[in-house]
């Protein structure tokens, strides 16, 4: 009989058969039930944080899978339960009046490069945490959901800075809406935000293997990353 892989005792006696006909044992020591040379691989928790940190770097599913050793089917399974999990609002520090944004859109695209999902992206320019953030077309539509995605205080208070698109005019308050050029300065951090999003996440990287091929993911994804960030400012 084969040894316990938990106690490693030798007291072990069959014990029946799993789903698939193969045979079961069990300890009389510690009461473990086991198979020999099992082929399901349990994936401790240890793993599935690394997992985790490994997400927020630029490695593709794949290239994860190979170095956490675990089946691409799985790790798809696990990502996609955690980006359906990750919440869809922001978390940012509590703020009082005197507050200034800058606004920018990011080309992405999901499945193929005709399906364009634009990552438009509000940051506080003094403590600068993503304070709004929304997937989707380059429109007024979209602008007017990232507005919609800031807080409350933001809407009521903050100074925007933007790019000349017309959608942000259409949408932000004209008192409080300043569309301003690259050398101006006034949106050089949410520029510069942008090519940290493309360096951190493959499926953002301009020419990818590692595009998404789900919009649900692509979304989860880049939350995922936006919550880590606003985070780390904290530390």
């Amino acid at each position: 009989m084969p040894a316990c892989p938990i106690c490693a005792s030798s007291q072990t006696v069959k014990n029946g058969r799993i789903h698939n006909g193969k045979q079961r044992f069990k300890c009389h020591e510690c009461g473990r039930q086991f198979v020999e040379h099992p082929q399901k691989k349990v994936i401790d928790q240890n793993t599935r944080e690394w997992i985790d940190r490994l997400l927020l770097e630029r490695i593709s599913l794949a290239g994860i899978a190979r170095v956490a050793q675990v089946s691409e089917q799985w790790l798809q399974s696990y990502v996609n339960q955690k980006y359906a999990q990750v919440p869809r609002q922001v978390q940012v520090t509590p703020k009082k009046r005197g507050l200034t944004i800058q606004c920018d859109e990011l080309w992405s695209f999901v499945d193929h490069k005709g399906n364009k999902q634009w990552v438009w992206l509000a940051l506080d320019a003094d403590t600068r945490e993503i304070v709004g953030v929304y997937i989707g077309t380059r429109d007024e539509t979209a602008a007017r959901q990232l507005w919609n995605s800031l807080p409350p205080v933001y809407r009521q208070c903050a100074v925007a800075y933007t790019d000349f698109w017309a959608a942000y005019a259409a949408v932000l308050p004209n008192k409080r809406h300043r569309a301003v050029g690259k050398e101006t300065g006034k949106t050089s951090y949410v520029e510069r935000f942008n090519n940290t999003l493309r360096q951190r996440v493959s499926r953002l990287v301009r020419k990818t293997l590692s595009f998404s091929r789900s919009l649900e993911n692509h979304i989860g994804a880049i939350w995922y990353f936006v919550h880590y960030y606003n985070a780390s400012l904290l530390v």
